[in-house]
């Protein structure tokens, strides 16, 4: 089971600096990781259910917008924990993919989504939040929840073991010298997607819609083999786009990373969820 790191009580409301990189600007990225639906919901990490139980228990009730839902990881677990899921998704064909088991989907960009009178108890966005506007976004998510309503955005921040995360850079710096993912493996712990989870809270607060933001961390670990790894990692961003020749030469230097330790690893990964409840009667 995923143990619980504890609660920050809330986030800082210093504004970080932005930076040249505005996630929500880059739509083609955005919009690139439906080529293969399949693999990547083979692929990619499920969330910890005990920050599952935690945002549930934290919601009025049990009715879920899931925000950037693509195939469904995160709105199936909801629907686990016995939440009635609504699915709002920019691509039409992660939408299809999710439809076909059994997801109800809107397909539509979260910022331009029409509730058509709907209201819910959680707005959720798993590893998709940095896509919205976080303005636009939260104002959005404040329209559709009912008061009391809890919006909670969350990534999965993945920690390898130190000597692999220098060798996962070191290919990177090789291969794709200026690209985020050249940087992103010298970062330690969930410090990484602090940016994030700042934009967020400030988007929250300009809404004025809801109560301080809080900040919650639920510590878990899974095992990858060589193999599993590098089936996801043409799912994360900037691989998406990558030419043939380049993501090659990418996976190879990682499965060779993987290899010099024994052909598998533990991953350590935080899901960092920043969260608040709607106020008011509207």
């Amino acid at each position: 089971m995923p143990t619980h790191s504890g609660r920050m009580p809330t986030l800082p409301p210093e504004r970080t600096p932005l930076s040249s990189y505005e996630p929500h600007q880059v739509r083609g990225l955005a919009e690139s990781f439906g080529t293969d639906p399949e693999r990547y919901d083979r692929a990619r990490p499920r969330y910890p259910d005990a920050m599952v139980e935690a945002i549930v228990a934290a919601a009025p009730g049990p009715d879920v917008v899931d925000v950037g839902t693509g195939t469904g990881i995160a709105a199936r677990q909801f629907q686990a924990a016995g939440c009635t899921v609504l699915g709002v998704e920019v691509d039409p064909r992660m939408a299809a993919w999710a439809r076909q088991r059994g997801l109800e989907v809107d397909v539509a960009a979260f910022e331009a989504w029409d509730p058509a009178g709907r209201t819910f108890d959680a707005v959720v966005a798993g590893q998709t939040w940095h896509w919205v506007d976080p303005v636009a976004g939260a104002a959005k998510a404040a329209q559709a929840l009912r008061p009391g309503g809890r919006l909670a955005v969350f990534w999965n921040v993945d920690q390898p073991p130190p000597e692999l995360g220098e060798a996962f850079a070191a290919v990177y710096r090789r291969v794709l010298p200026d690209s985020l993912a050249s940087r992103r493996w010298t970062t330690t712990g969930s410090d990484g997607y602090a940016p994030l989870s700042t934009r967020a809270a400030d988007g929250i607060r300009e809404t004025v819609a809801f109560g301080e933001p809080e900040q919650w961390r639920f510590d878990w670990e899974r095992s990858y083999t060589r193999d599993e790894w590098l089936d996801q990692l043409p799912t994360t961003g900037g691989h998406t786009l990558l030419p043939p020749a380049k993501s090659e030469e990418v996976l190879a230097g990682i499965g060779a990373a993987i290899d010099s330790v024994g052909g598998s690893f533990a991953m350590r990964y935080t899901a960092v969820v920043v969260t608040a409840a709607r106020t008011g009667s509207g």
